[in-house]
């Protein structure tokens, strides 16, 4: 056996995959432009933390569009999407199921929650309690959920996308560093800019809603692949040790009163192979980890001077050398 011409032949598999990812994001990206007008960046980051099997946290003020982007994702994918408007009188039940007595069968049969779907959008999180809250812990980090001591596995993907208001708002309750390590990326929209805005203008004001007539443009075995193929992108030696670093700064700074967990390191390097791939690459860079850095590390640090997290997440970035 040729061990050389077998690992090129594996190396030359990954990359005819990877092509066929990208066609398969650009499909995806002109399909939510449709909608979302003037966010590819945001868009892009959050097919990069879904192909890399990870949550997105989408952080803003009411009305610019979190809901939408979304539900445009859920269009543009052929699986099961559902949603959960959190409210303070939501249950843990009415999140992950429970079970239910039937009167015909005189047994008790498990009823699944909403959480039991493919793609999950999380509509206003931090209105609910934390107890409520805490019904997503299993199911995100396990694609389990378990009542009353059985375990019930959920079908492959399972995504989740949540929406967060500022905490400033009221009816609003924070979210615990439990659930805030979930995810991810925690990630903004931001205002759109002015032409941006007239676009919407013209969009929106037509009498059906324009997510109604999205069709899907790839379907769930697809999208199974994409987060199949994120592992196999390649990140040398360097760049995990550079990755270790980064993490490592942000533990030894006395600014940051909160502590980076090694599944930050591992959530960094799996978005940098996402990024990656979803650049048409098979290997990862020093600028793919940089780029990603600000987004999967700074909702993980507490400042003490109460800076934004992403701004300092940024500036330790020049504190570790780059690999050469």
């Amino acid at each position: 056996m040729n061990t050389v011409t077998d690992a090129g032949a594996a190396r030359d598999d990954v990359t005819r995959a990877i092509v066929e990812v990208r066609a398969q994001f650009d499909r995806v990206m002109e399909n939510v432009r449709r909608v979302i007008v003037g966010k590819d960046e945001v868009v892009a980051k959050v097919l990069i933390a879904m192909s890399a099997r990870g949550h997105v946290l989408l952080r803003d003020v009411p009305g610019v569009g979190k809901t939408m982007l979304a539900r445009s994702l859920a269009a543009s994918i052929d699986c099961s999407f559902k949603r959960i408007q959190f409210t303070p009188d939501l249950l843990p039940m009415d999140v992950s199921g429970s079970n239910i007595f039937d009167m015909r069968k005189k047994a008790f049969e498990f009823q699944p929650g909403p959480v039991f779907c493919n793609l999950l959008l999380a509509d206003e999180i931090n209105r609910a309690t934390p107890k409520t809250q805490s019904a997503l812990l299993e199911v995100m980090e396990e694609r389990q959920v378990t009542v009353e001591g059985e375990t019930h596995r959920l079908e492959e993907p399972f995504q989740v996308i949540a929406t967060m208001n500022p905490l400033d708002h009221e009816g609003t309750y924070p979210l615990p560093a439990a659930q805030l390590d979930r995810f991810m990326m925690m990630v903004s929209m931001g205002y759109p800019s002015e032409m941006a805005e007239v676009q919407m203008l013209s969009l929106h004001l037509q009498p059906t809603a324009p997510v109604s007539d999205l069709r899907p443009v790839i379907n769930r075995e697809d999208f199974v692949r994409w987060q199949k193929t994120v592992p196999m992108v390649y990140i040398s030696e360097e760049l995990k040790r550079y990755a270790v670093a980064l993490n490592g700064a942000l533990r030894s700074d006395p600014r940051n009163l909160q502590s980076v967990s090694p599944r930050s390191t591992i959530l960094l390097v799996r978005a940098s192979q996402g990024r990656a791939m979803l650049r048409g690459r098979d290997y990862v860079t020093a600028e793919d980890i940089q780029m990603m850095a600000p987004d999967v590390l700074g909702h993980r640090v507490m400042l003490a001077d109460g800076r934004a997290g992403r701004e300092y997440v940024s500036e330790n970035l020049g504190r570790v050398a780059v690999p050469a």
